[in-house]
């Protein structure tokens, strides 16, 4: 046993990890991870392009593909079976979670962002490209994704929500699952084999308002914390909503709440605790995405002990505090949106144009 087998066993959080590529499934990584306690995988555009152009365990497929297609066409297919493979590795993690765990995230392209027609069929076209129990396709939780969110999970599909960086929007975000649910009970759907999380990015809350909070002359002690405070206060909002009796008449029917993720969990400031976004965000029906260094750091070295909701009126209050020295944070989640959005489509460009020299190199070899 580990102690991301304990994160889960006594707190019940449950850890996943941030990375996919197709050596570490060929050559058994993500399995020993699996055994290790690793319960879920998340990709992203940049994991990709670091998966694809750094091995050349994608050349012989990659190669065969361009004969009949274009290089973003063959990136699709590549990505679909390296997903499709470690939905197999995670598949008995899902089966004796009772559906609850063993998922592998793959995101629709980042230029839908604004798109909400497109960012629907994007989706539904990976959900029925991977027909996989224990797939989530990601939509970010763009003003235009919401609707798109809604309107997947209405039709019954397992969904991964990236990007939120504020409370207004992880509000709007779980509005979207209710609703979304309620429709696909109305129409006899079975809503208990939805399954989704909402991803609350936590570092860059702290690289952003940290920067503001120099600009401004702000007293030192306030850096550092809002991250941590604004994903407690977001705990808070998840256990409101998934109660009462609207909840209640969904949890009847066997409906599965909408776990909060924690991602972008390594520190990007090496003054603070390596494991600050971990540590202090442990707690029950929640999910905590991590990149290989954070992993292990845990796995060495992490405290597994409940502290999400140790005090609201704290995190509350240090809100309120950032507020009376100038800090926005509804200025800082719009900011962290667009510059979240923003890299995820440049990342994505980076990975084709990877790709495409990586073609030319093949077609010359």
């Amino acid at each position: 046993m580990t102690r991301l087998h304990d994160l889960y066993l006594e707190q019940g959080q449950s850890p996943w990890i941030d990375n996919l590529n197709r050596p570490s499934l060929q050559d058994g990584g993500l399995a020993r991870l699996v055994e290790s306690g690793i319960r879920g995988v998340t990709s992203n555009p940049t994991i990709f392009e670091k998966a694809m152009t750094g091995s050349d365990r994608y050349d012989d497929q990659f190669r065969s593909l361009l004969e009949s297609g274009s290089v973003e066409d063959a990136f699709w297919t590549m990505a679909v079976q390296d997903v499709t493979d470690a939905c197999a590795v995670l598949s008995a993690v899902h089966a004796d979670s009772g559906g609850r765990d063993g998922f592998v995230s793959l995101e629709v392209a980042p230029a839908l962002a604004h798109d909400t027609a497109g960012t629907a069929s994007a989706a539904r076209n990976l959900h029925q490209r991977i027909s996989l129990p224990n797939l989530m396709v990601k939509i970010p939780a763009t003003e235009a994704g919401v609707p798109a969110i809604r309107q997947m999970i209405a039709e019954g599909r397992n969904i991964n929500v990236t990007l939120i960086f504020s409370l207004d929007r992880y509000d709007a975000v779980i509005e979207a699952y209710l609703s979304g649910l309620e429709e696909l009970a109305g129409a006899g759907g079975d809503v208990s084999t939805v399954h989704s999380v909402a991803s609350f990015f936590v570092s860059r809350v702290d690289t952003e308002v940290d920067r503001r909070l120099s600009e401004a002359g702000a007293p030192a002690e306030l850096a550092g914390h809002a991250a941590v405070a604004q994903a407690q206060l977001a705990y808070q909002l998840f256990e409101q909503r998934f109660s009462g009796s609207r909840w209640q008449a969904l949890a009847d029917r066997g409906a599965n709440v909408q776990r909060p993720l924690w991602a972008s969990t390594s520190t990007k400031n090496k003054a603070y605790p390596d494991l600050l976004y971990v540590d202090s965000l442990i707690g029950s029906d929640t999910v905590n995405t991590m990149p290989d260094a954070t992993v292990d750091a845990f796995a060495d070295h992490g405290t597994v002990a409940r502290t999400v909701d140790g005090d609201y009126d704290a995190a509350r209050a240090h809100l309120d505090r950032l507020r009376e020295v100038g800090i926005d944070m509804a200025d800082v989640s719009h900011h962290l949106e667009d510059e979240g959005v923003a890299s995820f489509a440049k990342s994505f460009d980076d990975l084709l144009g990877s790709l495409s020299e990586k073609a030319k190199a093949l077609s010359a070899a």
